[in-house]
């Protein structure tokens, strides 16, 4: 962990001038940064700040699991700084954690998020799964409500996917474990997206809903496609024309860091690139994108080239379409990908 923490150092070093030298955001995530000490992640924090200009009231989050935090640990990050944090409760029943191979219980989730609370830090959000094989229509309500009654005020809920190279993926194989059906998934989150509205949280991205003031800064940066420094192994950058993917094995990115040599690889976007970036990010947002901006950074008349399905997305009741701007309705956005593909520009 110590040369893990040097070598993060060493990079941001290197990379004080590849964005803006105000900081709006710092995202601690990617892995379990909760694991590091108070001590360690202070260390990281001064670095930031030693590099770059953090801007007063910033954005500061860290990722967490449940397990991992307690009244200590929590007062901790809270005189460092640490303004916001993302537990990764998953479910607050225990039969589905044990299933998803998760080491806490549903007590020590609404535990987790009781303490943070106490001790000063409101802006939390919690990731929900639904889609779990088990996980009823009713009970993927029931974690919805114990969110909600636990005041948590941005929620990311996302559908599960089964990677190949993980046990999920080795039961799935097996037989031990089959996915739920696509019925399943669309009942669980457009039930989501009612429950959630009703209580006064704006769909904001596919996956997010938050209370008005606890939209996620951090990650409205990705999608508004600003430029943003990714540290640490397998960590991604971006500079609207370029991105920079970094060395994902540890002991491999601490040894080029070590070394000076090469630790990342970078990619140049072209004008098909950008387009194509500017509909995944925009379509996945209650912002949606605007035609007019299209036509003028690429040239572009997108409704012309595919008005019979524009227009087919508007009849349905899937869009709406106001002073040249095109957003997904909220029970829509679960299509958001199905409606990209469609819009996207052929590699020229």
């Amino acid at each position: 962990m110590e040369e893990m923490l040097t070598a993060i150092g060493r990079e941001l070093v290197q990379r004080q001038d590849y964005i803006p030298p105000t900081v709006e955001t710092i995202y601690f995530g990617g892995g379990t940064p909760s694991l590091l000490s108070s001590q360690q992640t202070g260390r990281l924090l001064n670095q930031i700040r030693k590099q770059f200009n953090v801007a007063a009231g910033a954005e500061i989050t860290l990722e967490a699991n449940p397990e991992d935090i307690n009244e200590r640990k929590a007062r901790a990050l809270a005189d460092l700084g640490i303004n916001r944090v993302s537990l990764g409760v998953q479910s607050f029943h225990d039969p589905i954690l044990q299933k998803l191979n998760r080491q806490h219980s549903g007590r020590q989730a609404g535990k987790a998020i009781a303490v943070l609370q106490n001790q000063g830090i409101a802006n939390l959000t919690i990731d929900l799964i639904y889609g779990i094989p088990g996980q009823d229509t009713s009970a993927w309500e029931d974690n919805l409500q114990q969110a909600l009654a636990l005041n948590v005020p941005h929620l990311s809920c996302y559908a599960l996917t089964i990677e190949e190279k993980t046990a999920l993926g080795n039961w799935q194989r097996k037989g031990k474990f089959k996915a739920a059906d696509e019925a399943a998934y669309e009942e669980q989150y457009r039930l989501m997206c009612q429950i959630l509205a009703a209580r006064g949280y704006a769909h904001y991205e596919v996956s997010n809903f938050a209370r008005p003031g606890f939209t996620s800064r951090h990650n409205m940066a990705y999608w508004q496609q600003k430029p943003y420094l990714g540290v640490g192994p397998g960590a991604h950058s971006y500079q609207g024309k370029s991105r920079q993917f970094n060395i994902s094995h540890n002991a491999r990115y601490i040894k080029a860091l070590k070394q000076g040599t090469p630790w990342y690889q970078q990619e140049t976007l072209n004008k098909t690139q950008v387009f194509n970036e500017y509909l995944l990010t925009g379509l996945r947002t209650s912002q949606g994108i605007d035609f007019n901006y299209i036509r003028q950074a690429f040239n572009r008349d997108i409704y012309s080239i595919h008005r019979p399905f524009i227009e087919r997305c508007l009849s349905e009741g899937k869009a709406t379409l106001a002073d040249g701007k095109f957003v997904l309705k909220d029970n829509a956005l679960i299509l958001a990908d199905s409606v990209i593909v469609e819009l996207m520009m052929d590699d020229q």
